[in-house]
């Protein structure tokens, strides 16, 4: 197995002039770049915006859904990643508050669980198509209070990676945090990002 290195891509405002960064984690087989350009279609000035990168382009290497084990130690090297992440803009001056994270599918899994095992008050939690990581969840796994911060699960139904009955499990933890979730869950719609998610994603990064 693998670990991650430290390799991010970065576009809009330096951190240290930045009120605001966001996060963007890239889905299985794409790249930080790839993320990155997402940005062209998201409500992010004065953002300062960070894609790290997966090794192999994945961060870990079987499903999300199969046990934690299978997936070390490239799932607490990739949590690691976003760690560091955040510790470094926090010592920036970016507040926990303002910092934001979005992700597609396999990043969208890896989203909720970091955020998930350290929840707090940040500034929105974008997850297009994913759900907490592991055969079975384990609640204990998912600590702290969000504070009512937005958070946004969108799926499809179905989806051939990820399973509607996780999706729901998610929420339901999620909730159990405060987190003030919004899921929309659409029929037929297939494993990408579609322009309504966009929009109701941009709702959350403007506030």
């Amino acid at each position: 197995m693998y670990r991650h290195t430290k390799q991010v891509v970065s576009a809009g405002v330096p951190a240290e002039q930045a009120k605001k960064a966001i996060i963007m984690l890239h889905g299985r087989g794409a790249s930080a770049s790839s993320m990155i350009s997402l940005k062209d279609h998201l409500e992010l000035d004065g953002y300062a915006i960070y894609a790290p990168e997966a090794n192999q382009h994945s961060w870990y290497p079987y499903s999300f859904m199969a046990p934690v084990q299978n997936n070390q130690p490239a799932l607490d090297s990739a949590l690691e990643v976003i760690d560091e992440l955040v510790e470094d803009l926090r010592q920036k001056g970016i507040a926990k508050e303002n910092i934001y994270f979005l992700g597609f599918s396999q990043g969208a899994c890896l989203t909720l669980e970091y955020t998930g095992r350290n929840a707090g008050r940040y500034g929105g939690i974008i997850a297009f198509t994913g759900g907490l990581i592991g055969e079975e969840l384990v609640k204990e796994n998912y600590k702290g209070d969000f504070n009512n911060t937005p958070v946004l699960i969108t799926t499809g139904d179905p989806d051939p990676h990820v399973p509607v009955s996780r999706v729901n499990d998610s929420v339901e933890i999620l909730k159990e945090l405060n987190a003030d979730l919004t899921l929309k869950i659409y029929k037929g719609r297939q494993h990408t990002i579609s322009h309504e998610e966009i929009v109701l994603a941009n709702e959350i990064l403007k506030n």
